[in-house]
């Protein structure tokens, strides 16, 4: 199972138009965060097609979503052209964010952390995370569960999940399927402060801060 960034990479590049074809809608209990939050700059980290950047954008003066994947940014680029809002599109990996410290108040990073490859890149995102957030900031994390109805494993655990493109040809994926408790286990020794945590459809979720220096 290769692991590297690059293959996570080269694996969203080759399926970006078709995934995101099929991701037209917002989360719900991304819109639901939202809901009375507003701010200067707004981050969707792991963003796609630029579907949350774009909820963003009617919240933030300014919004900047990033992505590892140049087709999956293209994609949202092509979005926020036919819908009018605007984004500003970074491509980077989510472990090592080209963002100032303490320069977003919103953020939102969904679906995205249990796609990188090892557990010290996913608590040095968090760690990320934490460090651009402002000190008045707030984000909402997601990842894939093992309380989702599809897996029967009690512990977290790596697995491939494959793409399907509309000639049947599949593509795997890689995937760290959290269990709950790791979940929470991996925000209580990051930078990050949880707010309020829960589990969703499947997902885990926690509004998260930064925790406050001294």
């Amino acid at each position: 199972m290769d692991r590297s960034p690059s293959t996570t990479r080269s694996t969203y590049d080759r399926i970006a138009d078709h995934f995101a074809e099929t991701r037209e809608y917002a989360w719900p209990e991304v819109d639901s965060f939202l809901e009375g939050r507003g701010g200067t700059v707004g981050l969707d980290l792991g963003c796609g097609n630029g579907r949350h950047a774009e909820l963003l954008a009617d919240r933030c003066e300014r919004v900047v979503g990033a992505d590892i994947s140049a087709g999956l940014l293209a994609t949202a680029r092509d979005r926020a052209r036919e819908r009018s809002f605007a984004v500003e599109l970074v491509q980077a990996d989510a472990a090592r964010l080209p963002l100032a410290t303490d320069s977003v108040d919103l953020a939102v990073y969904v679906a995205t952390l249990h796609h990188l490859p090892t557990r010290e890149a996913r608590r040095r995102s968090l760690d990320e995370l934490a460090r651009v957030l402002s000190p008045d900031g707030t984000a909402l994390v997601s990842v894939w569960s093992t309380a989702h109805e599809r897996f029967s494993r009690d512990e977290g655990f790596d697995t491939t999940v494959d793409w399907t493109l509309p000639g049947g040809e599949t593509v795997p994926r890689f995937y760290h399927i959290y269990s709950p408790e790791e979940f929470d286990a991996d925000l209580a020794a990051s930078e990050l402060a949880v707010r309020s945590s829960c589990v969703s459809s499947g997902n885990c979720y926690a509004v998260v801060t930064e925790q406050k220096r001294p």
